[in-house]
């Protein structure tokens, strides 16, 4: 069985991390959109980021402009965006598509281990997966389940 930890993706600059980099985390991964009804989120993300990021937790941010084109720009002015508005300080990579014949093998493999009401497709931005310590997928949660909604899912999964 494959884990999280057999991907490579692109940092926001374009070079290649293992995601063995977070081997041993609980790891929430949330495709993002900078012009959603959605982006507020960024804000609870940030939040429970810094409550629980020194007990081993860690934001994956994947900006996704397949969605009613609400991730225009560039990786920079994306990043940009996030670190001023929302102060969002977690990982941020290249933006995706994580839908159809272009998408991510991440995406791929995470949405083939937690289906969701399309099955395995992704309904919307903001859409995420949380992977516990050992690299396997737990939970996947829509983009209507705030970052709030969804700590104490983070919070048990810290403690085992």
């Amino acid at each position: 069985m494959s884990t999280i930890y057999d991907f490579t993706v692109k940092d926001r600059q374009g070079n290649d991390v293992s995601l063995k980099e977070y081997e041993g985390k609980v790891i929430l991964v949330v495709n993002t959109a900078t012009g959603c009804g959605f982006t507020p989120q960024y804000e609870g993300l940030e939040k429970i980021y810094e409550a629980h990021k020194d007990e081993g937790f860690v934001i994956l941010d994947f900006p996704c402009n397949q969605f009613g084109h609400q991730a225009p720009g560039t990786a920079e002015e994306i990043h940009e965006f996030c670190t001023l508005k929302y102060n969002a300080s977690f990982p941020q990579f290249k933006k995706i598509d994580v839908n159809g014949d272009n998408a991510d093998p991440l995406y791929q493999w995470l949405k083939s281990q937690k289906k969701g009401v399309l099955g395995e497709k992704i309904k919307w931005n903001f859409t995420k997966f949380l992977v516990n310590k050992k690299g396997e997928v737990v939970d996947r949660f829509g983009s209507a389940t705030t970052p709030e909604k969804l700590e104490k899912f983070v919070m048990e999964e810290l403690e085992k």
